[in-house]
């Protein structure tokens, strides 16, 4: 007869186990810390018609009885979020180690953003507002991670989330907070952000003992399909990559000229492939693409409707310091406009000309390197062939950004983290001309254009208050937002509560 009992690990973690009567250990039950990433969501519809219904009886309830649940239900998902159930992240068990059957994992993240007044010769549709405004947003996620076979991973992410991006997140190519949706929620609302299934095959080597004979990672192929975000597996990088404990900016989460597969959410459904050799490694996928620009739902046309991705990774070490650069292209086919047809029909430039199935193209290289044992640099470059409407992402054609991270090792805070990093974003001749006309992009469009290159510059400290607690505060200058020399610069500034179990 099995029977759990309950007990702590080494290192504190509330564990439970499984054992026959005469205590044979069968099952474990593990809690670790981890932090799953999530694309950059970017809303455009509305929710559901539940979400809707919702909506309406929220608005017909008394303003203060609005704040009191809307605290309440902040309140409820804090609390739940404290609860002693540890988690560990989606990775796979490697071969010699204890086979965990399930983990779970609870993170949630409180952003404040603000911006300065600033000066503006004209404003539009989707300019930043230049008098100032103060924007939040909140995410909770619930994730579990099941493992019914070595190799094997069903892996689901239940996601919260309410607020506003600043001026409804419009007005900057390189938006200022990565949490924020493309338009906000004044109550909570709910999705599966994640639904997939991950099996990964193991050969050659020993990725059980580290590293293998040739000085790498222990060789894999990994096969993922699903519900899931493309950057969960495309363009990562250890410095630059998480908006919820690093940088806030979209610029230094992915490479801003990938307008990558994704509804205004950040997600998509598609399969992917990654072979692991250890210092060598490619990956490919196919995924699906949203049926109207940043919208939520997607696009059925299979046959022409369709985004792949190749990323090839190099790992190497440089005087005892690790490094990878990893090179990306993309091809993307969707029902989307051209910038020159609309330039050709100006009474209707903003329907984006006769909207049919079109492709783009890009590519680009994320490279990561350690200077120190408590220092590390990336670099992200990016281009795509700007002849089309950005489609997913933002309005990007041509990208560049450099930064350091340092943590807090020399001031005795080795929880802590100090980022400083910069990008450079420009757009193609055609492109141009059609934000100069009054052609409206994603995030940008002011109705009219003195054309400089969007500088954003990114400064933070992310301070580790206890063992699963954060505190982050933020400064962002946004030199030319949205390409528009006419308007700004604007001085951004941001706290950011973080927590995970």
């Amino acid at each position: 007869m099995l029977t759990m009992k309950w007990t702590m690990d080494n290192e504190g973690r509330l564990v439970a186990r499984w054992v026959e009567a005469q205590e044979i250990p069968r099952t474990v039950f593990s809690a670790e810390t981890a932090n799953p990433a999530m694309g950059h969501p970017e809303e455009k519809e509305l929710g559901h018609s539940s979400s809707r219904n919702i909506s309406r009886v929220c608005l017909a309830m008394p303003t203060r009885v609005r704040r009191w649940l809307r605290g309440a239900w902040i309140g409820a998902l804090m609390l739940l979020a404290c609860l002693p159930l540890c988690a560990q992240n989606g990775g796979q068990d490697p071969p010699g180690s204890a086979h965990r059957f399930l983990d779970l994992h609870f993170q949630s993240t409180l952003i404040g953003q603000g911006v300065l007044p600033f000066p503006a010769l004209y404003s539009g549709i989707n300019s930043l507002d230049p008098n100032g405004q103060v924007k939040d947003t909140f995410s909770f996620d619930a994730t579990g991670d099941v493992r019914p076979w070595r190799g094997g991973e069903f892996y689901v992410d239940g996601l919260s989330w309410q607020g506003y991006g600043l001026s409804k997140t419009t007005g900057l190519a390189a938006f200022p907070n990565g949490e924020a949706y493309r338009v906000g929620k004044t109550f909570p609302d709910a999705v599966v952000a994640r639904a997939y299934f991950r099996q990964t095959l193991y050969f050659g080597g020993d990725p059980g003992k580290g590293h293998n004979a040739a000085g790498g990672r222990g060789r894999r192929l990994i096969f993922t399909v699903g519900h899931f975000a493309a950057t969960d597996i495309f363009d990562q990088n250890a410095y630059a990559n998480d908006p919820r404990t690093q940088f806030m900016n979209w610029a230094f989460v992915n490479n801003l000229a990938w307008d990558y597969p994704a509804n205004s959410l950040g997600l998509t459904n598609g399969v992917a492939a990654e072979l692991d050799l250890g210092l060598w490694a490619a990956r490919a996928g196919i995924f699906q693409v949203s049926q109207v620009a940043n919208g939520i739902r997607m696009d059925w046309n299979l046959a022409h409707a369709w985004s792949v991705a190749g990323e090839l990774e190099r790992q190497y070490s440089f005087g005892g310091h690790s490094g990878a650069v990893r090179l990306i292209a993309w091809k993307e086919h969707a029902h989307m406009g051209s910038y020159q047809e609309s330039l050709s029909d100006p009474q209707n430039i903003a329907l984006n000309g006769q909207l049919q199935y079109r492709s783009k193209y890009g590519f680009g290289i994320n490279a990561e390197q350690e200077i120190r044992k408590d220092l590390g640099a990336f670099m992200r470059l990016g281009w795509s062939n700007g002849r089309t409407q950005a489609w997913e992402f933002t309005d990007v054609d041509r990208t560049a950004s450099l930064g350091l991270s340092l943590k807090g090792d020399a001031w005795r805070r080795p929880g802590d983290t100090v980022g400083v990093a910069g990008v450079v974003d420009g757009i193609s001749a055609v492109h141009r001309q059609f934000l100069a006309n009054g052609g409206l992009g994603i995030t940008v469009g002011d109705g009219a254009l003195d054309y400089r290159s969007e500088r954003v510059g990114e400064a933070y400290y992310n301070w580790k208050m206890t063992k699963h607690f954060w505190f982050t505060f933020d400064y962002q200058l946004a030199i030319n937002p949205a390409y528009n020399h006419a308007r700004g610069p604007a001085n951004i500034f941001a706290t950011r509560l973080h927590w995970e179990f």
